[in-house]
């Protein structure tokens, strides 16, 4: 802007300073023109008094003398003087324009320039009484003549009134510009400006007011959509037309922390899946996969957004479905465990009754074939009243109140209730530690302690020893089984506490177990809030700890 100013006002002075010298020139020449013509005049009629009454030799006298041109023309045209030429060799001058009107009119004038338009030549003829003709001519300067003449002084002038313009054209520029230069954007209405500029100034305060109010959103936007974002568990990536990454949230740096999320899609996972559903909401349509990670399991959902002519841009989840696939993994496994644990008692009891039915069995051996039913009855019914606990422990436990239980006692109940089936083991049951209480439910304590001492009881070996041991540690009250039974392998230490898993199958089938004691521990110390620890090795016995928190005592 400060360029065009400059030049508009440079261009104007300039123009001004030529226009104006131009008219001056004329206005001199035109003025010079009119003077000589009335000094022509002047001087013919002063030479035409000199002669009169044909007195040739005053003009002969007046022509020596005069500077000026002086001709005498007869009435035929014919040159009879001519104080300059021979008027012998002179053509006919009645075809002038001065003389021919000097003839008609009695006064004629004309000018006429040179043949190199240096020289203009001013005439004026004046009619005598005798029908002659006196002409007086003057030579001086045309307008070109004089420039050409004064034109070093001409240039000189002309750089000088260039230097002139340009220096006033640049301060013209700052004094102009200087109060629009130094106008505050942010505050406009406080700038000291042209009064002109006051409508727009008061426009920008309004827009700045507008867009200050529009970013305050758009910040309290990005806050809560960050704030969002932040907290979210499931992962959130947003990709532009081109394939690069826009935004990540911070769920998904966890899910990929070796990778990059910045730049294109490729540099965040290489995964085929990944990358095919990315590819394909990128293209337009949206997608669904599943991908496995570092022993995570990942549903992947992305969604086309359409740009307007410029492709498709991308949104998409990534969530961890780990525990809902395991969780649908364990159900698939419960059922069918269900429905073979179900099946098997079942199958004996009508294999039994069928026996019966058919009056195949002796009379003798009725009364063990209807022990058999019932023993398999009581495994059904014990199966069942199992996996209506677990569904209740699943739940969040029966409705019954926590009370203040002792544990020792509570170990002392579990014995008496085992005595007779550690007998038959030839295994010998006991109860050691001090007294300690824990807030909590007592029948599910019960069946928490009852399922581990039956398991140590049902693993041991013949003379062995089943430990019930109460106590604190570090102020955290513990029941402690042990026994020296056939142990746990490491392999099996973390999957006893699932469903229906059983370590030795064959010998689960001997004991009449129902796979599902362990898991009512594990769903009975979550309800309590307590830690389960296990220490076991083949051959050696195992020792498992209910750990509760110190509040419990309390």
């Amino acid at each position: 802007m400060r360029k065009r100013v400059f030049g508009s006002i440079f261009l104007t002075a300039l123009v001004t300073l030529l226009l104006t010298a131009s008219l001056l020139l004329i206005a001199v020449h035109s003025g010079l023109s009119h003077d000589m013509r009335g000094r022509l005049a002047n001087e013919c009629s002063y030479i035409a008094a000199a002669i009169q009454d044909d007195d040739w030799q005053e003009l002969v006298r007046i022509g020596r003398v005069y500077a000026d041109r002086i001709t005498l023309i007869g009435e035929d045209g014919a040159v009879l003087y001519d104080n300059e030429s021979d008027v012998s060799g002179m053509e006919n001058h009645a075809s002038r324009p001065e003389v021919a009107a000097a003839m008609e009119k009695g006064v004629g004038e004309s000018s006429r320039l040179s043949d190199t338009l240096s020289q203009q030549t001013y005439y004026y003829a004046l009619r005598l009484g005798d029908g002659m003709v006196l002409r007086v001519a003057s030579t001086a300067d045309s307008a070109l003549g004089a420039l050409s003449t004064a034109s070093p002084w001409i240039v000189l002038i002309i750089l000088l009134a260039l230097l002139v313009a340009a220096v006033l054209a640049s301060w013209l520029t700052h004094v102009f510009l200087e109060p629009i230069v130094s106008l505050d954007l942010h505050e406009p209405l406080k700038n000291d400006a042209y009064d002109e500029l006051s409508p727009l100034l008061h426009r920008m305060d309004k827009q700045n007011r507008k867009i200050a109010s529009q970013l305050n959103e758009l910040k309290r936007r990005q806050a809560e959509f960050d704030d969002i974002t932040a907290r979210m568990d499931e992962g959130l990536v947003m990709f532009s037309a081109q394939g690069g990454i826009l935004f990540a949230n911070r769920a998904v740096c966890a899910i990929f922390p070796e990778d990059s999320a910045t730049g294109g899609y490729m540099t965040l996972c290489r995964d085929p899946e990944y990358v095919r559903v990315v590819e394909e909401a990128l293209g337009g349509e949206s997608a669904h996969g599943r991908m496995e990670k570092d022993g995570r399991v990942y549903s992947l959902t992305a969604s086309s957004v359409a740009e307007d002519g410029q492709g498709h841009a991308a949104v998409l989840f990534v969530v961890d479905i780990t525990e809902r696939d395991q969780a649908e993994r364990q159900r698939q496994e419960f059922t069918a465990n269900v429905s073979h644990e179900l099946k098997t008692p079942l199958t004996s009891i009508m294999g039994f009754a069928e026996i019966m039915e058919n009056g195949i069995v002796k009379p003798e051996d009725i009364a063990p074939f209807a022990g058999k039913i019932r023993t398999e009855a009581r495994r059904l019914l014990t199966l069942i009243e199992d996996i209506i606990r677990l569904s209740q422990l699943d739940e969040g436990g029966d409705p019954t109140p926590f009370e203040t239980v002792e544990l020792a006692a509570l170990c002392g109940t579990v014995r008496d209730r085992l005595q007779h089936k550690a007998a038959e083991h030839k295994i010998m049951l006991s109860v050691a530690g001090a007294p300690v209480t824990v807030s909590g439910q007592r029948r599910t304590l019960e069946q928490m302690v009852f399922n581990l001492a039956d398991n140590a009881i049902a693993y041991n070996k013949p003379g062995g020893s089943v430990l019930l041991e109460t106590g604190e540690e570090g102020g955290a009250p513990f029941v402690r089984v042990s026994d020296t039974g056939i142990g746990i392998a490491p392999a099996d230490q973390q999957r006893v506490f699932e469903r229906f898993y059983r370590v030795d199958k064959s010998h689960s089938k001997m004991t009449g177990g129902t796979g599902l004691g362990l898991s009512i521990v594990k769903h009975g110390a979550a309800m309590h809030h307590a830690q389960i620890e296990m220490q076991s090795a083949l051959g050696e016995g195992t020792k498992i700890t209910l750990r509760f928190p110190k509040t419990q005592a309390e």
